[in-house]
């Protein structure tokens, strides 16, 4: 018997590899714009939940102070510190001081082309930029919003201080 072996060889083609290439390339073309949708997404999504806490954490402080809202200079301390049924801001601990706080800290604004991470402004005129803006409307009710130009959208193109 004449035991002739034949070299086997293991490994891939040339094309097989070529296939495996281009199917990579198809499932990435597809992926990655909806990863980066997603992305764009997600800061919208944080605006809405920074903005409904904020609004609750508003209310709260209104429930707890005989339906008073904290000054424009005030809103910051008001919500993230300790204050009194007048609204005085104080240390934790000091007689009178029971309400609050109703934030932790302020959030930075998540969105839009000037964001700064920490900025955390609120006032009833914000110069440049973007931040929260806590004003009292016609019918003398409080709100927070986004202070943003009336060109920043979101991924569906509705205007960010419109929310």
């Amino acid at each position: 018997m004449n035991n002739v072996r034949k070299a086997v060889r293991k490994g891939f083609s040339l094309i097989e590899l070529v296939i495996v290439v281009v199917i990579i390339g198809i499932i990435a073309a597809i992926a990655i714009p909806k990863m980066s949708r997603g992305a764009a997404g997600a800061g919208d999504s944080a605006l809405k939940g920074d903005l409904a806490v904020m609004r609750q954490a508003l209310e709260q402080y209104a429930a707890e102070h005989g339906g008073a809202y904290p000054t424009v200079a005030n809103m910051p301390a008001a919500l993230t510190g300790y204050t009194n049924s007048s609204g005085t801001t104080g240390a934790q601990g000091t007689a009178g001081f029971i309400y609050g706080p109703y934030l932790k800290a302020v959030p930075p604004l998540p969105v839009g082309a000037a964001t700064e991470k920490g900025l955390s402004t609120m006032s009833a005129t914000v110069a440049s930029g973007n931040a929260w803006i806590f004003t009292e409307d016609s019918t003398s009710t409080y709100v927070i919003d986004v202070h943003a130009n009336a060109t920043t959208t979101d991924v569906n193109g509705t205007v960010y201080n419109t929310y």
